[in-house]
C-alpha cells in the first residue's frame, strides 16, 4: 500500500446526514476535494442546505481561513456511488446505523476502490470487524468515529480490527490531524469505543442517580453543565486529579482511592485498578506530558481558562 491514505487530496463522503454533511466540511475547509453521495436524492438536497448552513456560520465567526464561496467550491454533491469514488483516496462512509446495510455499502466499496484506498466508517456502534470480516480488501478497513457535528467538535476515534493494517491505522489518524481533528487510537476492539463508553457510563449513572432519588434531572444537568463540564471543557479527568492534588494524580487516587472504589462496587461493577503498578504508571505517565515544574504555570493556565468560560457564559 502506498501513502494514499495520509496525502489523499480527494475524499469521497457517502452517506450525507448530519455526520456525513459535517464531514464533508472538515475535509473542505482543510484544502482538500471532496465528492459526497447518499442514496436518497432528497437527502442529497437537504446536504447541501447542511454545508451551506454550517460554513456560513463557520465564516461569521471568523472560523474559516478563506471566503466561504472557496471552501463551497471544494464540495460536489454527487448523484452516483461511482462519481463520488472517482480518484478518491480515502472514503469516509456515514450511512444509517444499520449493520447489514453498513456491510452491503463495504462489500460494494471493496470492489469499486483501488486497493490502496482507505475505507472509514463512521459507526457509533460497528467494530469494524462486524462490518468488513471477510472481505479480500479488509485490511484497509478501519473504524474513524467522531463527535457529532466534527466540524465544530474536532475529535474522532480510530479503531482497527485484528485484520486491519497498522499502516491504514498510522495514514488515517494522520489524515485527521492534517484536517484538523483530534483523533486518538482505540488500540483493540472494545463495545461503545472510548468516548461512548465514557459518556453512556455517566449517563447510565445519572440515571441510577435519578431513579434512587438521590438528585433530579435538572440537578444532574447542573451538576455536569456548572460543574464537571467547566474543567471538561479543556482538560481530561486525569488532568484534572493531577492538578487537584498536592502530589499529582498518584496522590489524587490514592486519597479518593476507597471513595471510588466503593461506588463502582455498590453497583455491581469491577473494582477499579488502582494498584500500585498502575498509580506509578499514572504518575509517571503524568510527568512526562507535564512536568512537575510546570504546575503553577498549568494551575494558572486553568484558572485563566476558567474565567475566560465564566465571561463567556455570563454573556450569553
Amino acid at each position: 500500500m502506498n501513502e494514499a491514505g495520509s496525502t489523499a487530496r480527494t475524499i469521497s463522503i457517502i452517506g450525507t446526514g448530519l455526520v456525513g454533511s459535517s464531514w464533508a466540511v472538515v475535509f473542505a475547509r482543510a484544502g482538500l476535494s471532496v465528492q459526497a453521495f447518499d442514496a436518497a436524492p432528497g437527502q442529497r438536497a437537504r446536504a447541501a442546505q447542511l454545508i451551506d448552513a454550517s460554513l456560513a456560520a463557520l465564516g461569521q465567526a471568523g472560523l474559516l481561513a478563506e471566503s466561504v464561496a472557496a471552501v463551497r467550491e471544494r464540495i460536489t454533491i454527487c448523484d452516483s456511488l461511482e462519481a463520488a469514488l472517482t480518484g478518491a483516496g480515502y472514503v469516509q462512509e456515514s450511512i444509517a446505523e444499520s449493520l447489514d446495510a453498513k456491510r452491503v455499502l463495504f462489500a460494494t466499496l471493496d470492489v469499486q476502490t483501488p486497493v490502496d484506498v482507505i475505507l472509514a466508517s463512521s459507526t457509533s456502534s460497528f467494530p469494524i470487524s462486524a462490518i468488513a470480516t471477510g472481505l479480500p480488501g479488509n485490511l484497509r478497513c478501519v473504524v474513524a468515529h467522531p463527535v457529532n457535528p466534527p466540524h465544530l467538535i474536532p475529535f474522532t476515534e480510530v479503531s482497527g480490527a485484528p485484520f486491519t493494517s497498522p499502516a491504514v491505522i498510522e495514514r488515517t489518524l494522520a489524515l485527521l490531524r492534517q484536517v484538523g481533528q483530534s483523533p486518538i487510537h482505540v488500540r483493540r476492539e472494545v463495545e461503545g469505543f472510548v468516548l461512548n463508553r465514557l459518556q453512556w457510563s455517566l449517563l447510565a449513572e445519572a440515571c441510577r442517580l435519578v431513579d434512587d432519588g438521590v438528585a433530579s434531572m435538572d440537578d444532574i444537568d447542573a451538576a455536569l453543565r456548572d460543574g464537571l463540564g467547566r474543567r471538561w471543557a479543556f482538560m481530561g479527568p486525569f488532568e484534572v486529579g493531577d492538578l487537584n492534588a498536592p502530589n499529582g494524580l498518584a496522590d489524587y487516587l490514592t486519597r479518593f482511592g476507597p471513595t471510588i472504589q466503593a461506588i463502582a462496587t455498590s453497583r455491581g461493577a469491577q473494582p477499579v485498578p488502582l494498584t500500585e503498578n498502575f498509580l506509578a504508571a499514572a504518575q509517571h505517565s503524568c510527568r512526562q506530558r507535564w512536568p512537575e515544574q510546570q504546575r503553577d504555570t498549568r494551575l494558572a493556565a486553568r484558572d485563566a481558562k476558567l474565567l475566560a468560560i465564566a465571561k463567556l457564559l455570563r454573556a450569553d
